[in-house]
């Protein structure tokens, strides 16, 4: 509890014991680095101009606005998938208008401080929230130290069975103050100022019942396999099917990682899990009936987020004191999670995560 009584994110529990190392994240912009895997090639024509940006050092909206400005648009008309670090080196896609953008081949004179066009060409569509199927992350973490014997075999667990799918710390603002003006404004002390902050407070409250959820299937045992009355979820899918009974055949595409349990995004409309699953559900979010009660009258509609990540393309290094981990990552994840169960206190608020 905090000195006013309300609470911060719940502490997580790691699958797979306590990490085995300690570092230093973020000393440099560099050591974070994020690409954006769109999922698909561009056109070569159409409608609008697909630009490869990278930036450093600055947010994903920042540079939209920089991008409007050079090509004399309004920040409305940029296009692009989502959020990115800021305290990073990433590469993501934008799109602007054509021929409003003027010719392909001026869009790579596009650069300002913080960020550079690296190549330009035409696309039929703009992009959208969500558009893009996932990142690949380049992570360094210094002075790290620890056990290497048991590094070794943490990332041959992680490689092969995932890890919990955890919203990270930076969901929550610094200090927890998204979450902490959630349950203000759930208490009916204060509501956010504007459209901004409630969203911000809103993601935070439908993440702090999530995990709560996830951490309580983590110490339980249970966050990789399905119990009774699942709503089983689709490998790099958002839908799901409800089942009752687990036979072999389930248990064996749970074991491929080829269908994943999942938790509540709580909002309007009953939860889908029933029997063992929701029973779960339910005692973890038993005094959490404030929060609730918010993203249900705010309109938020009842989803679902696979409690387990399948982390791809894991590879490792350790030159002197410094760890080098690679690895790619659906949309909607964070890389904190993975390095969550790897390196002790990686609680990062600076990462943006995807969404």
């Amino acid at each position: 509890m905090t000195a006013d009584g309300s609470r911060n994110p719940v502490a997580l529990a790691t699958a797979y014991g306590t990490p085995p190392l300690s570092g230093r994240i973020r000393v440099e912009p560099e050591d974070f680095f994020v690409e954006e895997l769109l999922g698909f090639e561009p056109d070569g024509n159409g409608a609008h101009v697909l630009l490869a940006v990278e930036k450093r050092g600055a947010n994903s909206g920042w540079v939209a606005a920089q991008l409007a400005r050079a090509a004399g648009l309004h920040v409305r008309d940029v296009g692009y998938c989502g959020q990115k670090d800021r305290h990073a080196v990433t590469r993501q896609a934008y799109t602007l208008p054509w021929p409003a953008a003027a010719s392909v081949g001026a869009c790579l004179d596009y650069r300002g401080e913080g960020y550079r066009v690296l190549s330009a060409v035409r696309h039929g569509r703009k992009l959208r929230p969500g558009a893009h199927r996932g990142n690949r992350f380049v992570i360094r973490v210094r002075d790290a130290r620890g056990d290497r014997g048991g590094l070794e075999d943490r990332m041959q667990r992680v490689a092969a069975g995932g890890v919990p799918n955890y919203f990270g710390p930076q969901r929550f603002g610094r200090r927890g103050d998204n979450l902490l003006r959630a349950r203000d404004w759930a208490a009916g002390r204060e509501s956010p100022r504007d459209r901004v902050q409630r969203g911000f407070a809103l993601s935070a409250a439908r993440a702090e019942l999530f995990n709560r959820v996830l951490h309580a299937r983590v110490e339980r045992g249970d966050w990789n396999r399905l119990l009774t009355g699942e709503a089983v979820m689709l490998d790099g899918r958002r839908s799901f099917f409800r089942t009752d009974a687990i036979d072999v055949a389930l248990e064996a595409r749970c074991a491929a990682h080829d269908v994943h349990p999942s938790g509540p995004l709580c909002g309007r409309g009953e939860s889908p899990a029933s029997a063992e699953a929701r029973a779960v559900e339910d005692a973890a979010l038993a005094d959490e009936a404030a929060l609730r009660a918010l993203v249900e009258t705010q309109g938020l509609e009842h989803e679902r987020r696979p409690l387990r990540l399948a982390v791809r393309g894991l590879r490792w290094e350790i030159d002197d004191e410094v760890f080098t981990v690679s690895f790619e990552l659906p949309r909607g994840a964070f890389a904190t999670a993975v390095l969550h169960e790897l390196v002790l206190g990686a609680s990062d608020r600076d990462e943006a995560g995807e969404d």
